[in-house]
């Protein structure tokens, strides 16, 4: 993500214009693959050695319970993982803001405003911080950064109002670049 202090000297798609904010939106996720096979080693080792105690006593239903269980946390973390392939990437120039939001299941959908309509809205909880952050523009309002955390979406809505406010004032000369 872009401070949005500086120009990045990138071209906008063919456009010839200068980006003045870039960000790319991911979801966390705090467990990689490696941790994840490690964590499903350590559930399956106790899981069986658990549901060999079980199938010795007797109770050998209790066994298959065991490896349900092991699959049920498996398929849950895959869930998991699916949806952190979603994205959205939002960008600013003076003449446009872009919003391209990819969902896990590679569905894309595009918006584009012009950053002299746009507003900046944010819902805010007395407790938990920022809920929601809104761009709003002629009548619409889209929803941006839902999966970030609540200071995650304080730090994003500062920056993303400076490029705003950057666009509002719109390009400026430097003969020396």
């Amino acid at each position: 993500m872009s401070t949005g202090n500086e120009f990045e000297r990138r071209e906008s798609e063919g456009h010839g214009e200068v980006q003045i904010f870039a960000a790319l939106l991911t979801p966390h996720r705090s467990l990689n693959r490696t941790g994840f096979l490690a964590v499903m080693l350590f559930l399956s080792l106790v899981s069986f050695v658990t549901g060999m105690v079980f199938l010795m006593m007797g109770a050998w239903p209790v066994f298959g319970f065991f490896g349900l269980d092991v699959l049920v946390i498996w398929w849950a973390f895959k869930v998991n993982f699916r949806t952190a392939r979603a994205s959205e990437e939002i960008v600013v120039t003076v003449s446009e803001l872009r919003v391209r939001r990819v969902s896990h299941r590679g569905h894309v959908a595009e918006w584009a405003f012009n950053p002299l309509w746009v507003k900046l809205d944010l819902e805010a909880d007395e407790e938990f911080g920022i809920e929601r952050v809104y761009l709003i523009s002629r009548g619409r309002r889209l929803s941006i950064g839902s999966f970030l955390g609540p200071d995650e979406k304080a730090s994003f809505a500062k920056a993303l109002l400076e490029a705003l406010n950057a666009a509002k004032r719109g390009p400026t000369y430097n003969p020396i670049a």
